[in-house]
């Protein structure tokens, strides 16, 4: 079993996913999409460097399950996120390659409690056919991070795997 782990940004949700690293007891990587400059999709616009969308693919693909971390923009989901998920799709043979059937926990540290990027990317996932646990890690002015939580819900994300 092995979990990937998602920041969308170098920041405060990379700080978080390496404090959930740090108690996943399961394999584990790490991984920023800020590593990964892709250019914005636009259909016939630029194309992406192949060796990166080939290394994020294989790493989705490898993986059995996800945890996201990402803020909230706009009340909604950050365009770096929207970005590499759809440049994953289209590299894939059947679009949903790399999320069908994947087991998914959503973690967000933002000015908010993100609760509109929870639903939405929630949304978005189970329709890619992921498999979304019901529980989320929402870290933001009033709330901070609590690892007897966090560590509870990553037991019960592990069940799910």
């Amino acid at each position: 079993m092995k979990i990937l782990i998602i920041s969308a940004t170098n920041g405060n949700n990379h700080v978080l996913g390496e404090k959930i690293s740090e108690l996943l007891i399961a394999k584990h990587e790490l991984i920023s999409l800020e590593d990964y400059p892709l250019p914005l999709f636009v259909p016939g616009g630029e194309k992406a460097d192949e060796s990166l969308t080939t290394a994020l693919v294989e790493k989705f693909e490898k993986a059995d399950g996800f945890i996201f971390c990402s803020p909230e923009y706009n009340a909604g989901i950050p365009p770096i996120l929207t970005n590499a998920i759809t440049w994953i799709t289209i590299s894939t043979k059947n679009w949903r390659d790399a999320f069908n059937d994947k087991k998914v926990l959503i973690a967000s540290h933002s000015g908010g409690a993100g609760h509109w990027f929870l639903s939405s990317f929630r949304d978005q996932l189970e329709y890619m056919g992921c498999i979304v646990h019901p529980r989320t890690i929402s870290i933001h002015r009033n709330a901070e991070f609590n690892p007897e939580s966090v560590e509870r819900i990553l037991t019960s994300f592990i069940k799910l795997l």
